[in-house]
């Protein structure tokens, strides 16, 4: 028997339209090659957009940005008819760039089905297959065995909590690394290690930190770590349910640990009966290895890994020894079937693409942008440190890396044509989440020109107040 949607996907009427609109979005996008200022005409109308909206949440946008609906790889128009380099990509959501034509097809796809959301009810045959994507890497090595698609990296860690917790029962604190940012919930608020995003929320979660690796003093540091969480078992005899290991602090500053440091510290962990849960929401794709966990070799020793951004849905994967019981884990919404479709998509081009391994692109990347920064420090002393990171998570310290100065350069970068965000604390860095599929070596030149260009205007005085363009985020 011949199923309506067979009959329906194979229409070449639908095969028409989609080569159609392939077509008018390459013709488009050959207009969005290079950036370019506002248009003068849609400025004031712009600006006061941007104050509606702000007005609307509840809290002021960090940049004025609102994307017209179209981009071209690494370049994003604003709806001011502005166009500039995207070198954050959401805070690493938007991976493939703007406008990708394989993204495109996979809406498409998720238009043509019958639902907008998938659930926990109801979910259809392309949610399984994204489960398998993410699964068969995921689980070499390592014995992880079933997925929980959601729709954020905060559901996907608090679903990953709530699973320590289960089989834990009477436990009631967890382990951190500090610096750890793990997401703005009740609960995943009290992990982060920054008291600001805590501000008047109750107690809910009790949290014991853990120094975090110093690549200046790799054993050292090691060692400290492992007599802390040594010290916390032994303060708390049975109540911890799980070390929190964010592999590269992403907030913190893009700081990597190291295989040696992990095993160390989830082995200590595992010594005293907690979990360990691998946290790379922002790290996934982004090292010489799909996963991290698998970047730092701790496929023996992780028990819930969650995963996110870049994919456009998120997900907790587990081992069978963390199955739930029925009810634990559940979601009216686990993601749009645009996003369902966009994962995989996604995954099928970084598993058959050259992202990974010690010459993959993602390595790569962070290499040029290494030459780049290491020129303009040779012609400027002091005025630039890095990058750090790992792979395709670029950071560094401009200046003396104090947070006005920052946020100073953020806003003359934004206005020059460069989006990029901030991390770290003492010294406050800048972050770069560059689109690493479609980001070429000619892209990072031209943005490490602009700069160089935009530090030496501020060496000089040439930028005006932060307050104009630049606020804090609501």
């Amino acid at each position: 028997m011949n199923m309506a949607s067979e009959s329906f996907f194979a229409d070449p009427r639908v095969a028409k339209a989609r080569q159609l609109l392939r077509e008018a979005l390459a013709q488009h996008q050959g207009a969005i090659t290079g950036i370019r200022p506002a248009d003068p005409e849609r400025k004031m109308d712009y600006d006061a957009l941007i104050a509606q909206w702000s007005e609307a949440r509840g809290g002021n946008l960090y940049f004025p940005y609102l994307g017209s609906g179209i981009g071209n790889g690494p370049f994003v128009e604003l709806a001011d008819g502005s166009v500039k380099f995207d070198f954050i990509s959401g805070i690493g959501v938007h991976h493939f760039g703007h406008s990708h034509p394989l993204l495109l097809e996979a809406g498409i796809d998720a238009a043509l089905r019958d639902t907008v959301m998938q659930g926990n009810l109801q979910q259809n045959v392309e949610s399984a297959a994204v489960a398998r994507l993410l699964l068969a890497p995921a689980a070499k090595g390592s014995a992880l065995a079933h997925c929980f698609l959601t729709t954020s990296g905060a559901m996907a860690n608090e679903n990953a909590l709530k699973l320590a917790f289960h089989k834990r029962p009477g436990t009631s604190r967890v382990m951190a690394f500090e610096h750890t940012f793990a997401g703005r919930t009740l609960a995943l608020s009290a992990i982060t290690d920054n008291a600001a995003y805590r501000s008047g929320l109750p107690d809910i979660l009790s949290v014991d930190y853990v120094p975090f690796f110093d690549p200046a003093h790799p054993m050292e540091s090691t060692t400290r770590a492992v007599e802390t969480v040594r010290a916390h078992a032994a303060r708390y005899p049975g109540q911890h349910a799980a070390l929190w290991c964010e592999l590269v602090l992403g907030e913190g500053g893009f700081y990597p640990g190291s295989a040696e440091f992990f095993a160390a510290v989830c082995g200590e962990a595992k010594a005293h009966h907690l979990f360990v849960i691998a946290d790379e929401v922002q790290a996934f794709g982004r090292t010489a290895v799909l996963f991290a966990f698998q970047h730092f070799g701790l496929q023996r020793l992780v028990d819930i890994v969650t995963v996110g951004k870049m994919l456009q849905l998120c997900a907790t994967l587990f081992t069978d020894a963390l199955r739930p019981a029925p009810g634990i884990v559940s979601q009216t919404f686990t993601a749009s079937t645009s996003a369902i479709f966009g994962a995989r998509v996604i995954l099928e081009q970084l598993t058959a693409g050259d992202f990974f391994g010690p010459e993959g692109r993602n390595m790569k990347l962070q290499a040029h942008f290494a030459s780049r920064f290491e020129s303009i420090a040779r012609r400027h002393a002091g005025w630039i440190h890095g990058p750090y990171g790992i792979g395709g998570m670029i950071a560094f310290t401009p200046f003396e890396g104090s947070a006005r100065g920052v946020k100073d350069l953020l806003r003359a970068l934004f206005d020059a044509g460069v989006i990029g965000f901030y991390n770290g604390k003492s010294p406050t860095r800048i972050r770069f989440l560059p689109p690493v599929p479609v980001v070429t070596d000619a892209h990072i030149d031209a943005v490490c020109e602009m700069l160089e260009r935009t530090m030496k205007q501020l060496a000089a005085g040439e930028v005006r107040s932060p307050e104009a363009t630049l606020r804090e985020p609501g």
